[in-house]
């Protein structure tokens, strides 16, 4: 039910261990020739040589959108010689939520409004200057436009002692994303998990911000270090996995949510 908010945070605190043990995994031969996709009732289903996807568990992968199955269908398409899942981003969000099932979706919500109540936007830095300044003009943006949607109020905080947030603001983003269903809902995660932040996931459903900002959001304390250090090219490596990931999960947000 968890499985992709721990694995985000997984890929956010990956490091060198992680990354050898990546490239020393052994990938499944590519078993298939041809990819089509198929419509039964309003279910798009992915065809490996004339049979439908499953999960690692053997549910069978069908979604309610055809242009996602498109882009399912088309990182099948992709594989060559070896399947890397990694590649197959959409294809990941979908498994999980098919596996997850209908009954995850209650518990999925939940941890994305838990993670707003103790949000990345809402912590902020005592110092340095440019880095208080940056955070006040690409965070507090992001608040107020939910603020504003919402009819909410937050409260802000320096350092990482825990404020409570409002009760009542809480109820009312849980409310707002209470009609989405479990694959959405798995999507939300994935983002919050990704970006370490509800609100952005929120924002995102929301259409108050488009992907390139919540991102940016989201890095703005990385984003601040690299300008003074220089980027790390293992780091930078799994900041474009992250990326691939959270565009997919983005996209289902859009198609489904």
């Amino acid at each position: 039910m968890r499985e992709f908010l721990e694995d985000a945070i997984r890929h956010q605190d990956a490091g060198q261990g992680r990354h050898q043990k990546d490239l020393m995994r052994e990938l499944p031969k590519r078993f298939y020739k041809s990819v089509d996709v198929a419509e039964t009732d309003g279910v798009f289903t992915v065809l490996l040589d004339g049979r439908v996807t499953k999960t690692p568990t053997g549910k069978q992968v069908g979604v309610g959108h055809a242009e996602l199955a498109a882009r399912m269908r088309e990182e099948w398409d992709a594989q060559g010689e070896l399947i890397d899942p990694d590649m197959m981003p959409h294809v990941k969000l979908i498994n999980s939520a098919v596996e997850g099932g209908e009954e995850s979706r209650g518990a999925l919500l939940d941890e994305v409004v838990k993670y707003a109540g103790n949000d990345l936007l809402l912590y902020r830095a005592d110092s340095p200057r440019e880095l208080v300044e940056k955070q006040e003009q690409i965070w507090d943006d992001v608040l107020v436009r939910i603020a504003r949607h919402f009819s909410v109020s937050f409260q802000p905080t320096v350092g990482i002692v825990h404020k409570a947030q409002s009760v009542d603001m809480l109820k009312k983003l849980r409310d707002a994303i209470e009609p989405l269903h479990h694959v959405p809902a798995t999507a939300m995660v994935s983002v919050t998990g990704l970006t370490g932040s509800g609100l952005l996931a929120i924002a995102l459903r929301e259409r108050l911000v488009d992907a390139d900002a919540a991102w940016i959001a989201a890095h703005v304390d990385e984003d601040y270090q690299i300008s003074l250090w220089g980027e790390d090219y293992e780091a930078a490596a799994r900041r474009r996995q992250r990326r691939l990931e959270f565009e997919a999960a983005v996209n289902v947000i859009k198609l489904l949510g």
